[in-house]
């Protein structure tokens, strides 16, 4: 059988915390939370009727759907089934879950659904399958249920139900589609106890309330969220220990919205904007920021840190104190452990991400638009769309004062953009589909920008057009590029003077820097950070990289056709943060590496062919930490180990512990700690 997809558990569910322990045999990447109550009440009311629907009636394409408005405990109770035992019993554990939403490549969900259920990978395009195996399906292999989670249009369940024997869909969806799904679910909001105790939960992490407490004040804010089991956990955790004047404020802001309605969502960001309203300035607009993105799409952490940093002038511990707030207080969710992990000293950020439910990004987006267009703090389209909103258009002879710009689109022509200014823009978000993307125009324009990102969310790397826009962004400070071809850089390319952080996720750059001619150093006077994630075609870093002299940190991972490292590396005197890991082809590291005097980092783990480590190691006495797990070709240590009188902390598998036994007794402060094996395909999932 295929291997279950690491997507499988809905990032918002993970958002709500709602989800019931793993099933026996589920992957490690599908663990969830403990049950906090809404299992056992809101959710299990439905779940044998769900059940029963999909395991009855005829399976020939048929399908069934769970519906309720947003934040009601669909996903949950989808999940649910996901993983009952009954329900992976009668499909013969094939059962396969698939968040849609609004913005969907349905191309990429059709063939990694049909991936998963013929147990084959597809080479080249899902419509160049034949018809009649999509009609017959896999022959032989039992029973079918796909879970559609997240579907907003019936265009998008025409395109994404398989109709052949065996094969049943549950939809999910805030909407019904009575022509396509023949028997529906209508979710139920908790009742007055089971929300009470969701509630609590959230507010005291336990199921009543405390003496010190006034349980009728609490009773009060608790049926304000009408049963909702979102608003409950928000609304809750947004109050925790806060003292009862912030209660009764709280109390009067709900109760002065006028009550729910299964299918009235203002009310409900009416009512959710008071748990938004007790966050301090700062972190309220960080709240907002999080509108920008994609829903149902991982925000890259490295990306968010970096732009609050940009925007909200705040030092990186700040920025990072931040997003654990926002996460403690259920406003957004940290995959992988990233509070513990990200934490660390010398974590990279790029390796961690953040989801949002879609009703908190709902949220953001009705509380940053209440101002009028021009005078809106982020300008932001809210789903994707083949070209820009219209009212954009009517507007675009104003000025739009907005201080970040989101744009997802298609492919862009030149023609497909029009002229608009953003005087005061210091952060681009260029969310897109497509092989081919022209740069909008208008980015010559923004002399304020100090971050642009790009991300393609295309099946394949994407080929920029109209470059000669990065000529006047004299203070850049960022960029971020993922699933982009980078061209040739000229000799004529224009010096960023201010740029300091460059992030390469997924990028092809074969033919970049190869035989260029251009001068990095006086290109990137200010470059301090390197970041490149997952270019598989990268076979060796050019030595033109080490004419930067101002890196600081430079980091490559999974990087699988790496080989070496340039021999000059020893010349980047400023370089603190040096992480190649995930790079099974590289086989040493140069002895230049040795001249690093100020490095203090070294990552050289899951570098699974590294036989050796240079004999002047010893001579890094700046060196604090090295992480080199998985190194399983390492079978010495060179004797200058024992200099390392910095070292304090060393990451690595039991059978290389052992060669630090020795270095132990001669290193005061040194820690070494044998860690787990840990397998991170989480890059998969986009």
């Amino acid at each position: 059988m295929a291997m279950m997809p690491m997507d499988t558990l809905p990032s918002k569910a993970m958002a709500m915390g709602l989800e019931a322990p793993p099933p026996k045999g589920m992957p490690m990447e599908m663990e969830v939370e403990e049950d906090d109550g809404v299992v056992g009440s809101g959710v299990r009311v439905g779940k044998e009727k769900v059940k029963e629907m999909v395991m009855s009636g005829g399976g020939g394409g048929e399908a069934v759907g769970i519906c309720g408005m947003g934040g009601s405990g669909k996903t949950t109770l989808a999940m649910e089934i996901f993983k009952d035992h009954k329900v992976r019993g009668y499909f013969n554990d094939r059962v396969f879950f698939e968040t849609v939403s609004q913005s969907a490549n349905l191309d990429t969900i059709k063939m990694k659904l049909w991936e998963q259920i013929s147990g084959n990978l597809v080479l080249g395009a899902y419509n160049q399958i034949p018809e009649w195996q999509l009609k017959l399906g896999p022959r032989d292999r039992g029973p079918v249920l796909v879970i559609l989670d997240d579907v907003w249009s019936l265009s998008q369940l025409e395109e994404l139900i398989f109709k052949f024997p065996g094969c049943k869909t549950l939809v999910v969806s805030r909407f019904k589609f009575p022509s396509l799904v023949t028997r529906t679910y209508d979710m139920e909001l908790l009742d007055e106890e089971a929300a009470f105790s969701v509630f609590c939960r959230a507010a005291f992490d336990q199921e009543t309330v405390p003496q010190t407490a006034d349980k009728k004040l609490v009773r009060q804010v608790a049926a304000e969220c009408r049963g909702l089991p979102l608003a409950l956990k928000v609304i809750g955790a947004s109050l925790r220990d806060q003292p009862p004047k912030i209660w009764l404020s709280a109390k009067n802001r709900l109760s002065r919205g006028e009550a729910i309605s299964d299918c009235h969502e203002t009310k409900l960001m009416e009512r959710m904007a008071a748990s938004i309203e007790c966050l301090s300035e700062k972190v309220r607009e960080c709240f907002l920021d999080l509108g920008c993105f994609p829903e149902d799409k991982k925000i890259p952490l490295d990306v968010l840190i970096n732009i609050w940093m940009e925007i909200h002038d705040l030092d990186e511990p700040d920025a990072f104190a931040i997003l654990v707030e926002l996460s403690n207080k259920n406003l957004l969710t940290l995959v992988n452990d990233a509070q513990n992990k990200a934490g660390d000293l010398y974590s990279s950020y790029h390796d961690f991400s953040v989801t949002q439910h879609d009703v908190l990004r709902d949220l953001a987006l009705h509380m940053s638009g209440r101002d009028a267009l021009n005078n809106r703090r982020q300008l932001v389209m809210p789903r994707r769309e083949e070209s820009l909103p219209k009212d954009w258009q009517r507007n675009k002879g104003i000025p739009f004062e907005a201080q970040i710009v989101s744009i997802h689109t298609g492919e862009m022509k030149e023609s497909d953009w029009f002229q608009m200014s953003f005087p005061k823009a210091e952060v681009l978000i260029l969310n897109f589909a497509s092989t081919v993307y022209y740069l909008p125009p208008f980015i010559a324009t923004m002399q304020n920008l100090k971050a642009l990102v790009l991300i393609n969310y295309g099946t394949v790397s994407a080929t920029l057009d109209n470059l000669s826009a990065f000529t006047t962004l004299n203070d850049l400070r960022s960029l971020w590029l993922e699933k982009i071809t980078l061209p040739p850089l000229p000799k004529t390319t224009i010096p960023l003077k201010n740029l300091r952080k460059i992030s390469l996720v997924l990028c092809e750059l074969t033919n970049s820097l190869r035989g260029s001619k251009m001068d990095l150093s006086m290109t990137f006077p200010r470059l301090s950070n390197l970041t490149i994630d997952h270019c598989v075609d990268l076979k060796e870093l050019p030595s033109s990289v080490c004419e930067i002299t101002s890196l600081e940190s430079i980091s490559i991972s999974n990087c699988h056709d790496l080989t070496e490292l340039p021999h000059e590396l020893g010349k980047l005197h400023c370089l603190s943060i040096l992480r190649v890991y995930a790079c099974p082809a590289l086989w040493r590291l140069p002895p230049s590496v040795c001249s690093l005097k100020r490095l203090k980092y070294l990552d050289i783990s899951q570098c699974v062919n590294l036989t050796d480590l240079p004999e002047e190691l010893g001579h890094l006495t700046s060196l604090e930490k090295i992480d080199m797990r998985e190194c399983s070709r390492l079978r010495s240590l060179p004797r200058s180990s024992s200099s390392l009188k910095s070292l304090g902390h060393v990451v690595c598998d039991e059978e290389t512990a052992l060669l630090w036994r020795e270095a132990e007794q001669v290193i005061p402060d040194l820690r070494v700690q044998v860690a787990e094996e840990c397998y991170n395909l989480d890059w998969l999932v986009d």
